[in-house]
């Protein structure tokens, strides 16, 4: 019983850090690059808003999207 429960929490800490670290990433990465017109503030407000899909959306398609400057 020890052991599933050490599986468990052990699993539980890496999806809490997985969605805590996620926003914050996203963010970072959105703060310091350039994007064309208002992307840049439509993004940070998606993951401010919308922590968890706001991140994983911005990682999708939002990198793709930042110019080169």
């Amino acid at each position: 019983m020890n052991v599933l429960f050490g599986g468990g929490l052990l699993l539980t800490i890496f999806v809490v850090l997985f969605v805590l670290l996620l926003p914050i990433l996203a963010l970072i990465s959105a703060l310091m690059n350039s994007f064309r017109g208002n992307e840049k503030i439509i993004w940070i407000l998606l993951i401010i808003f919308l922590p968890f899909l706001g991140s994983v959306l911005y990682f999708l398609i939002g990198r793709n999207q930042r110019t080169n400057r």
